[in-house]
Formats: C-alpha cells, structure tokens, sequence
C-alpha cells in the first residue's frame, strides 16, 4: 500500500488573493529541530512569498514554532529558508517574476510519501478588488445549486 502525502499547511489565503498561474513541487532547506516541528503540524503559510535572489529562491514570511522539546538548536520562527529547485526552474522563475504582476507564493506545505518536507509553490498575479467579488458571489451560487440539487433528490 502506498504511503500518503501529510499536510503540514495550508495557505487558503492564497486563492481568494490572487490568481493560480502555474503549480510546482520544491524542496525546502530545514533544520532538525525545525523538522520535528513541522511533524507536530506547527507552521503557518498566511503571509509568505518567495523571491529569487543571486540565483537563488527563498521563502520569507512562513513561521515555523520553536521545537517544544528543542533546545539552542532551534532556529529563529520567522528565518528565510532556501528552496531547493533545479538551475532551470529558476531560470524560468527569474523570467516570469520579471514580467509585471507575477508573485511566487506557497500554496501548501506537506510530508511527501519519501518522509521529506515538501512546498507547492505557485506562480501567481494579484486579484482586483471586483475580481475578488466576483469569485465570492459565484461560489455562493454554486453552493446554492447544489443545495437546490440536493433538496430536489431528496423530495424535499
């Protein structure tokens, strides 16, 4: 039986902010001690972006808390962190984060079924103000449909 991956976080944030480009799987730089945190679901995405700097991706912004039975070797929570990508992909990433209106944000954190922490990092542009809106209202009636849906073949 294969194994699963295992959320860590979620960055639900991410999708009523902007709007999903372009998905990637990353690794990501840790400590030990920072490991055994995560594995007790300890970190938040809320307000984190990646940015490439002297050829390199780094995440900003993700609070990752002190191991509970840590010692000096915890790290500061709120440390930028490496991501670990292929020459390539950062290449490609340079490129697109060049371009007006692309932000790299991470969309979830998990245990991949390897045991290694991994990011799902998405290329993504900004939401307007009405484009917010517009999501909002149609996935309120979305949900009304399916309410609807679910009364009718239920004979209600």
């Amino acid at each position: 039986m294969p194994k699963e991956e295992r959320l860590i976080a979620n960055n639900k944030k991410a999708f009523h902010d902007y709007t999903v480009e372009e998905t990637m799987e990353v690794g990501i730089a840790l400590t030990g001690t920072e490991v055994k945190s995560l594995r007790e679901s300890k970190a938040s995405l809320r307000d984190a972006f990646a940015s490439v700097k002297r050829g390199e991706v780094w995440l900003h912004n993700v609070h990752v808390s002190p191991y509970s039975h840590g010692n000096r070797g915890n790290v500061d929570p709120n440390r930028a962190r490496k991501l670990l990508l292929h020459r390539n992909e950062i290449r490609y990433l340079i490129g697109k984060t060049k371009e007006t209106g692309y932000t790299l944000v991470p969309l979830k954190m998990y245990f991949a079924p390897s045991g290694l922490v991994k990011l799902e990092l998405a290329l993504v542009r900004g939401k307007k103000a009405y484009d917010k809106r517009d999501a909002l209202a149609a996935k309120d009636a979305k949900r009304d449909v399916a309410r609807a849906l679910k009364d009718r073949t239920l004979g209600r």
